[in-house]
């Protein structure tokens, strides 16, 4: 059996790879079950839990805690995120485990005596931090629908954080960026830092995090919401005016939702209701572009791009009104998952010239009264599949580590609306729909994924990149379904992003050529380069039955099956 292999950023494919589809004996039959996720020891994790007879469900609770030790960027246990599930019957379902605003927290909280926003405040202090909900989602997961022994799952990221993990060239890079940060925050010395600089091949030891998660292993929700994790967060809160309590992670509980679901062109697509904006935001792009021949036009063509982006411009424009916290704010979903209203947004573009931002506000209809995340894709033997996105908002979340626990506290307060029309980290507007709330939920654009077709399992698919999370999925899925691109293709190629506001269409290189980034520039479209946009981590179930995975190359992303 051969694998994909992904280093230093660069992806070899095996032998049998024709017009850019994997032939059926190319060597990548994954029968069994295939994980995909951000970090090597992680999917190795995972792959072990299946083998063991694990399900999807348990594979994603070992790659999490796995990931909240050898990915802390965004790997968490104290942040949150959401799952998508899809069990081999066509059982479906969606967990929100995102975090929540303390009890304390109130809709100025960080804006000054004169109503302006105080810098920094929602993002690097510890009145960033939402309510973690990542150990609670997981735990809740595990009692629905898990099949091995809760310890069982916990234990393989006990042994990274005790035994120690070879750091990437990647990690010890982003662990390098961060150091001055991590020394302000952080009064003495912690794991993240290092007199020298990290370098490749380092060892990372975290035994404060293995005894927290040890505690996790033996009591399971109460090891981190009650006792001595409890007693050292909020410890750490105290000492930095933080506003979380034992009340707050007491009264913390994820919530069982309805998914949402949408179809393009026979697809059926599973997705993530609100708090997370993606999966509605997803649903309309996809509705939007359906009436348009992108196929005939081509991948990542002047009049493909212009479509896309005209969508986009109209569908983050709405996400900026109409989408929130369903527990505290009527969501007007039916009405933004209309045809007849997605269609009529689409109808005042002009080929000839680019439709300003500053024209396009929020749609309206009769009756109307959320950079650093981690995604995960499993498909397990039984063919359950387990999309997950997880987060804690900036890279390494805030940047403070709770003392004698180990673990990086969120930012995720920053996704609310700090103040009307005032555009948060990842440059996204909001309003009333997304302001702060004692327990509210902060809008997210995390946008976890599942695809049918003709009744059965198609694609598993989902991305971190803030507010970029949204359109790299949409591409995703147009590569493969208009584009006929494999899934490895489809997570590689070259990605482009819009968001209403700012009115800049942001472009990784070489993602255009020169003669499409002429013809869009001549019609008003103003091109700017980007870094990378997303890093996306799929599975796909081909023709002849097996499973093909797309591990991004953006990142350490790794796609391991059997």
């Amino acid at each position: 059996m051969r694998l994909f292999l992904i280093i230093s950023g660069f992806v070899f494919l095996s032998a049998g790879c024709v017009n850019g589809q994997l032939g059926k004996n190319n060597g990548q039959e994954y029968r069994n079950g295939m994980v995909v996720c951000a970090y090597p020891e992680a999917a190795k994790a995972g792959l072990e839990i299946l083998k063991k007879g694990g399900n999807a469900v348990d594979a994603a609770i070992a790659v999490q805690f796995a990931l909240a030790v050898t990915h802390p960027t965004a790997g968490n246990i104290g942040g949150g995120g959401f799952m998508v599930y899809r069990s081999g019957k066509g059982e479906v379902n969606t967990l929100d485990y995102r975090e929540k605003a303390p009890a304390a927290a109130s809709a100025n909280m960080y804006q000054d005596s004169a109503g302006n926003i105080i810098p920094d405040k929602s993002l690097h202090t510890h009145q960033a931090s939402g309510v973690p909900g990542s150990v609670d989602g997981l735990v809740e997961a595990h009692r629905k629908y898990g099949k091995l022994k809760w310890a069982d799952l916990v234990q393989p990221a006990i042994n990274l954080a005790k035994s120690g993990f070879p750091i990437t060239e990647k990690l010890a890079a982003n662990l390098n960026s961060n150091q001055t940060t991590f020394k302000r925050l952080n009064p003495g010395k912690n794991y993240y830092q290092k007199e020298g600089g990290w370098k490749a091949g380092d060892i990372m030891v975290q035994q404060d995090l293995a005894a927290t998660l040890e505690l996790v292993r033996d009591k399971g929700r109460a090891g981190f919401y009650e006792g001595k994790v409890a007693d050292e967060l909020v410890a750490e809160m105290q000492r930095g005016s933080g506003l979380i309590t034992k009340t707050d992670l007491k009264n913390y509980h994820s919530v069982w939702r309805k998914a949402i679901t949408g179809n393009y062109k026979g697809y059926k697509i599973i997705t993530m209701p609100p708090p997370s904006s993606g999966g509605i935001a997803l649903l309309q792009l996809l509705r939007s572009v359906e009436p348009f021949p992108l196929k005939r036009w081509g991948f990542n063509q002047d009049s493909t791009v212009q479509v896309m982006v005209e969508a986009e411009r109209r569908v983050y424009a709405d996400r900026s009104k109409y989408l929130g916290d369903p527990d505290f704010y009527k969501v007007p979903a039916d009405s933004l998952l209309q045809p007849k209203y997605t269609d009529s947004r689409m109808k005042d573009f002009n080929w000839a010239q680019a439709t300003p931002s500053s024209s396009i506000q929020p749609g309206s209809f009769v009756g109307y009264e959320s950079d650093q995340t981690t995604h995960l894709s499993i498909v397990d033997k039984e063919g359950n599949a387990v999309s997950i996105t997880t987060t804690l908002n900036g890279a390494f979340g805030s940047g403070i580590v709770v003392k004698g626990a180990g673990f990086l506290l969120n930012n995720e307060m920053d996704d609310f609306s700090s103040k009307p029309g005032v555009p948060n980290m990842f440059g996204l507007v909001g309003g009333k729909a997304n302001s702060i709330q004692p327990g509210k939920r902060m809008l997210s654009s995390m946008t976890p994924a599942i695809l049918e077709k003709d009744g059965k399992l198609f694609m598993v698919v989902g991305t971190p990149g803030g507010s970029t999370i949204i359109t790299s999925v949409f591409q995703t899925i147009l590569n493969v379904v208009e584009f006929d691109q494999s899934m490895q293709q489809a997570v590689t190629s070259k990605r482009f992003h819009h968001q209403w506001m700012p009115d800049d269409v942001e472009v990784e290189q070489e993602a255009l050529d020169r003669a499409t980034t002429q013809k869009l520039e001549k019609k008003g479209y103003k091109i700017v380069p980007h870094g990378p946009i997303g890093r996306v981590d799929a599975i796909l179930k081909t023709k002849w039955g097996y499973y093909e995975g797309g591990a991004d190359p953006r990142g350490d992303d790794t796609k391991l099956g059997w």
